[in-house]
């Protein structure tokens, strides 16, 4: 299992695979053709079909350092047997193409070339929250203590990096009003939100808060601003949001902030390595979801709960996010994706307190549940996995 720094990932949005990923491979391409004078990009499957709302051409554009001698070609019916999001790439020089390239973006930002595969550091022995728990329970350790034993004591300077970004994510939403880009009217309401929780009850103002932070970040993603990875773009709003929310609501210093960040990320890393964490192969369930089984881990753990009932709150919300679609209207991160950030943040809390309830004992496992989402992921047609064919993409107006 690879680093934690290759989930949590700086960048801009509105998408970790069909922006972020896409604007990486270009730039891969076009270090290794310093002689092209043009370029052709034929993008396949869910990049083709969604691209233009995920401004997978722009991020190309951006990628290969823009100009007139780019051309983009759209192939959404044509599926390349790696995985959904493909791409060719091709170098051109007086007319002649002197080099070719496929790359694939996975999610979260990660690019793989099959044929030239880059070197991957797997650090972590252990692939699976029942082992990890396991090795917890020896010798009394907690899961972020895991973490810096396999990533060494340089993984908190990273971690604090992600925790700045993540803190001017939800700072930049809140602060931003009108109208994203795209053509479906959505207007922020971070802004909004955020001011009417102060008219309310204790209750009602945690809860609004909440749902403030949440928009802040995914309407910064929409808008193609600077987010964090959470492990997906689409996703970015979740974590961030119920970290900064408990950070101002219960004032727990920010090394604990740290940790369950860790703590979090290690939920997100096993999912992402035993199942998908990329919208076009299993659906919203490895976006929102994940995002959503890492905040309730992340928030369990700051309020004093045990490997098990850590445990137990991610497998419980990632458990009830199994079979959640990936049909975004016009191919944008806007709806239902922004809406899904707020809810599913507010579900993470709730499950940390169902499970801190509890003793932390539980009929299915984390590790058991990650297997069935990438199972269902499979199972589902592709009209649901971030083509916009389906679903609200289709039906709604």
């Amino acid at each position: 299992m690879e680093s934690l720094k290759e989930l949590y990932r700086i960048g801009k949005g509105p998408s970790s695979s069909h922006t972020m990923g896409p604007k990486f491979a270009a730039e891969l391409f076009r270090g290794r053709t310093p002689d092209a004078d043009a370029y052709r990009v034929t993008l396949y499957g869910s990049l083709a079909a969604t691209g233009k709302g995920h401004m997978t051409d722009v991020a190309v554009l951006q990628g290969l350092g823009g100009g007139e001698n780019i051309e983009i070609i759209w192939r959404p019916e044509t599926v390349l047997p790696y995985h959904p999001n493909g791409m060719l790439f091709e170098a051109l020089k007086g007319g002649v193409i002197i080099d070719t390239n496929e790359y694939f973006s996975v999610g979260g930002g990660k690019v793989v070339d099959p044929k030239n595969p880059l070197p991957e550091k797997h650090i972590y022995p252990l692939t699976s929250i029942e082992e990890i728990i396991k090795w917890c329970d020896k010798d009394g350790y907690s899961f972020w203590e895991y973490v810096e034993m396999c990533e060494g004591p340089e993984i908190w300077d990273y971690l604090s990096e992600i925790w700045e970004a993540m803190k001017q994510s939800i700072d930049n939403g809140l602060n931003n009003e009108g109208v994203l880009p795209g053509g479906l009217g959505v207007r922020r309401k971070a802004a909004t939100y955020y001011t009417k929780a102060k008219g309310y009850n204790r209750t009602l103002n945690s809860r609004g808060n909440l749902y403030a932070y949440a928009l802040a970040v995914s309407e910064e993603n929409a808008s193609g601003g600077t987010v964090v990875t959470a492990p997906t773009c689409g996703s970015s709003g979740v974590l961030p949001s119920v970290l900064f929310h408990l950070y101002k609501g219960h004032e727990f210093r920010e090394v604990r902030i740290l940790r369950a960040l860790a703590t979090a990320g290690l939920f997100g890393n096993i999912a992402k390595t035993n199942a998908s964490i990329s919208g076009a192969e299993v659906g919203c369930q490895g976006e929102v979801g994940v995002a959503c089984a890492m905040a309730a881990a992340a928030a369990t753990q700051l309020f004093g709960g045990t490997p098990s009932q850590i445990e137990y709150a991610a497998e419980m919300v990632l458990e009830h996010h199994l079979g959640l679609t990936c049909d975004p209207m016009c191919g944008l991160v806007q709806v239902p994706c922004i809406e899904r950030n707020a809810i599913a943040a507010a579900r993470a809390l709730d499950a940390n307190v169902y499970a801190t309830f509890s003793d932390g004992k539980h009929r299915v496992s984390y590790d058991k549940v990650v297997a069935v989402m990438k199972q269902t992921g499979h199972d589902l047609p592709s009209l649901y996995k971030e083509t916009s064919e389906g679903g609200l993409a289709k039906h709604v107006d």
